[in-house]
């Protein structure tokens, strides 16, 4: 049996959809080839693991006493392979290892998880993981550094302009200017954040300042971007590693609103069901030759940032003219997409396995390189310091 942990929650605006995913992932797992246990990382940081972290009422709220549960670190050591429990006095070697971890998904949502922090641990700490690599990560949760990214690959990107908070407090009237040179509407959004959270439409300088007074509350660092008066949102998925990619079905999702908020996401209705609740045509009432495209589209995007597991990319069509552009890859999308592979024959605990397989043989890959180079560098060194040292 392998041990599989699930990771979900962290200090992130995400956290409580983090929670829903994670612990579908538990659900869904093959148990017949997986210890699988929580992972859960409170608002505070800290991390737990524990049987009561299999139910969604631990979490209403959650109390870091409650009987059950353990607080664990991960070392950042390879030979370690697993967490431990971690010590009141603060000397690791007075600590116990608590499970053995042979794999990592990564159900953790926004920032401090899918932004390749805990990717970067993870790779400290050899243990493969299903999210994708540190670069790519990275690069899919700043949503200013990824519109460059795509705009480089030649991808249809809107316009848009960045810019920072400290610009914002100090002098607001050239970032206005530049914004309404783009022209209205547009949507203002923090860089770091997904689900919709503090993004806000513009349709005029009233509405433009209210937007931004809300997006630099989540973040230092605000992108600009011109919207569309008549939008069609179209996700597609993919899944795989090493150049090996499944694009999935696109979907339409459905609101009532100009675009998806956080409540239409996960609350209207939704109980702990994740975004598969959300209201949504699947597959997405577009033509083939489009369809064909946004899975080209998604592909490429997969292969460029070095994807693994599951990502989600999120598109735009404006129905009056029929263009499509790019809007932005959410690298541990909510539910893991699973319902766009579904119809496909790739039923969730599938998607699962090929997850983890993909996970071991990113870490295989690895290994395969080689981090040493021989050097005389120490022995060219004088003395205690580095003055003779030249590079």
């Amino acid at each position: 049996m392998i041990n599989v942990g699930v990771f979900f929650g962290s200090r992130s605006a995400e956290h409580d959809v983090s929670i829903i995913t994670g612990l579908q992932v538990l659900e869904n797992l093959d148990k017949t080839k997986y210890t699988a246990f929580p992972v859960y990382i409170s608002k505070k940081g800290e991390w737990f693991v524990g049987e009561p972290l299999k139910k969604i009422d631990s979490y209403r709220p959650f109390k870091e006493d409650m009987h059950g549960i353990t607080k664990v670190i991960l070392p950042p050591v390879p030979s370690m392979n697993g967490l431990y429990e971690l010590p009141t006095s603060g000397l690791l070697k007075k600590t116990h290892k608590v499970c053995d971890l042979d794999c990592a998904i990564l159900a953790t949502h926004g920032m401090h998880g899918e932004d390749g922090t805990i990717q970067g641990l993870l790779e400290l700490a050899d243990i493969p993981y299903s999210s994708c690599s540190l670069v790519g990560s990275s690069v899919g949760m700043d949503k200013i550094i990824m519109k460059g990214v795509f705009k480089s690959m030649g991808l249809p990107v809107l316009d848009g302009t960045y810019c920072y908070r400290s610009a914002w407090f100090e002098n607001r009237d050239p970032i206005i200017e530049e914004a309404e040179k783009i022209g209205y509407p547009l949507f203002v959004k923090p860089a770091n954040l997904g689900s919709s959270i503090g993004i806000s439409k513009a349709t005029d300088r009233p509405s433009f300042i209210s937007a931004m007074e809300v997006a630099v509350q989540y973040d230092r660092r605000i992108l600009i971007e011109k919207g569309l008066d008549c939008p069609t949102e179209i996700n597609c998925a993919c899944v795989g590693f090493d150049g090996k990619v499944t694009p999935s079905l696109c979907e339409q999702p459905k609101s009532w609103t100009e675009f998806l908020s956080f409540e239409d996401k996960y609350t209207r209705g939704s109980g702990s069901k994740g975004m598969k609740s959300l209201s949504r045509s699947v597959p997405a009432p577009i033509t083939d030759e489009m369809t064909e495209l946004i899975q080209s589209y998604t592909a490429q995007i997969f292969r460029m940032l070095e994807c693994k597991g599951v990502v989600r990319v999120d598109y735009m069509i404006d129905r009056m003219t029929n263009q499509v552009y790019v809007g932005e890859i959410n690298t541990i999308p909510g539910s893991f997409a699973f319902y766009l592979f579904e119809p496909m024959g790739i039923p969730f605990a599938k998607l699962l396995d090929g997850i983890i397989d993909d996970a071991f043989k990113a870490l295989e890959q690895k290994r395969k390189s080689s981090f040493a180079y021989a050097s005389d560098i120490l022995e060219k060194a004088t003395g205690g310091g580095t003055k003779g040292v030249k590079r």
